[in-house]
């Protein structure tokens, strides 16, 4: 009797000691811990000055495109006996010419060289070519410049500031006058009016009279006739 009241007791025992280790191990265990090391990466702070600088090239080189492109675009509008749309393509060329060399201007005072990539244009049908002109227009418009702009007055760079400025409401006559041609292609065959661009900021109308406001250049002229 005295080994079996040994044995209950022994089996006691070595149960208790094995559910103390084993709630012992579930209460430590290892946990780990991240330390920052010299090797962590740290958080990237953008530079205003260099944002509005990346900015400006990548302006400078959509502008440059879109002088070229446009040009094309009004060639082919001629061809297509669409010599109303092939003057407001000319225009429209005109006026990003006139903000390329503006956007220039700004990088040139910030140190740096104007850089573009001149693509070839791909030119299709001119009904093709107003629909692919609106669309580049009322982006420039509704998100490109505006980005831009808010990142300039950020940097404190005011001539980044109006050169963006001038061009984003360029951008949205443009865009106003190609969705008018493409809604009446048909009466935009004959160009018998002349559209006009203001030379210092591109601003670009049919009309000009006194409530258009074209600001100061060095020359004479603020208007140019387009024909």
């Amino acid at each position: 009797m005295m080994f079996r009241y040994l044995n209950q007791k022994t089996v006691a025992v070595l149960v208790a000691v094995s559910l103390v280790s084993l709630f012992g191990c579930s209460q430590q265990q290892p946990s780990a811990k991240v330390e920052p090391t010299a090797e962590s990466p740290k958080p990237v702070v953008s530079d205003p000055k260099a944002e509005t600088l990346k900015n400006l090239q990548a302006a400078y080189n959509g502008e440059s495109n879109a002088h070229v492109m446009y040009l094309e675009f009004a060639n082919k509008a001629d061809e297509e006996g669409y010599g109303e749309v092939g003057r407001l393509f000319r225009a429209a060329a005109r006026a990003e010419e006139i903000h390329r060399d503006n956007h220039a201007k700004v990088i040139e005072s910030m140190g740096a060289t104007p850089e573009n990539d001149i693509a070839t244009p791909q030119v299709s049908s001119t009904a093709e070519n107003l629909e692919k002109a609106i669309k580049g227009e009322s982006y420039e418009r509704d998100t490109m410049y505006p980005k831009f702009i808010s990142q300039a007055k950020t940097a404190g760079n005011e001539a980044a500031v109006q050169s963006f400025t001038y061009a984003t409401e360029a951008e949205a006559q443009h865009a106003e006058l190609y969705t008018q041609a493409m809604n009446n292609l048909e009466n935009w065959k004959e160009a018998t009016q002349p559209i006009y661009v203001c030379e210092a900021s591109g601003h670009t109308t049919i009309n000009v009279d006194e409530t258009a406001t074209c600001p100061p250049s060095n020359s004479s002229q603020q208007y140019e006739e387009i024909l």
